[in-house]
């Protein structure tokens, strides 16, 4: 019988996760299945109990439920519970564990595609959302020296920075204030859902005085290079889309799943494939 997986959230038929995993279980023989569950809130408690009833081995967490779900578990990793958001749940000597991937996956592309240490380097993060959260913490913890935050919101941006649990210096800046000293940073990450499909054409922070070389990252992979991202390649900058995210926490989550690390550039390809080129569902 095979082992079962999957992903729960509303909507979920727009899910990538499961070609994904498929292909995953597929190539390294193992003998495992992922579906997509479509669990409106009020259904979340027993989908849960029945998930964890028929033997789901683990399955991955979207939007409504990253939050809801935490008082549902019967663990939950600290960094996953400071960042207030599980996307991850593993089956644990029959016990359910909630971790989060999200920000582990963003820092490991960003690591990748970056080429450098990390630790010197002044972050901005535009945002202040569950994703700003997940990527400040797991950057913090990962021991990069400034990060400062820009968000159009200066009161929620700092309540994000004051409920960090690991050590950090970096300013609370609005969206206007970081536009004007954008050219201090090198690296600059967008985790907003500005400029996303349908409404391509908006950017939460123009570009214009990014500095030349610095390194842009918009966690968006709907269009693959959004407005922002367009606008900082222009200006010299270099570029990369949510893409590596998406498939880094799912390889992450893979690997928690079954202990077997896939294969991130195969899971990369499948994603392209999926996308169909620089929008979703074209």
């Amino acid at each position: 019988m095979k082992k079962l997986f999957g992903v729960i959230g509303d909507p979920i038929a727009h899910s990538m996760s499961p070609v994904m995993h498929n292909d995953a279980f597929a190539q390294l023989d193992i003998d495992g299945a992922y579906h997509p569950f479509h669990v409106k809130a009020d259904d979340l408690a027993a989908a849960v109990h029945g998930m964890k009833a028929i033997g789901v081995e683990g399955f991955n967490v979207t939007i409504p439920h990253k939050a809801a779900i935490i008082p549902l578990l019967d663990h939950v990793d600290p960094l996953a519970r400071a960042i207030g958001a599980v996307n991850t749940v593993v089956r644990e000597n029959g016990s359910w564990t909630g971790y989060n991937t999200d920000g582990a996956g963003f820092v490991r592309g960003l690591q990748e595609a970056y080429g450098g240490p990390l630790e010197e380097k002044r972050v901005l993060v535009i945002g202040a959302g569950g994703a700003a959260r997940a990527i400040y913490y797991t950057l913090a913890s990962e021991k990069v020296s400034r990060i400062d935050i820009a968000n159009r919101t200066l009161e929620k941006a700092a309540s994000l920075a004051e409920s960090c649990p690991y050590p950090i210096t970096g300013a609370v800046l609005t969206t206007e204030e970081a536009e004007k000293q954008l050219g201090e940073y090198d690296i600059i990450i967008q985790t907003t859902s500005i400029g996303m499909s349908p409404l391509i054409e908006e950017c939460p922070v123009s570009m214009e005085n990014v500095k030349q070389g610095a390194f842009v990252s918009d966690i968006i992979y709907n269009p693959l290079e959004t407005k922002l991202l367009n606008e900082a390649k222009k200006r010299g900058a270099r570029i990369q889309s949510g893409l590596k995210m998406f498939v880094y926490q799912g390889a992450l989550a893979f690997e928690k799943w079954t202990g077997t690390a896939p294969d991130i550039h195969r899971m990369e390809e499948i994603v392209l494939q999926q996308l169909g080129g620089k929008y979703v569902n074209n």
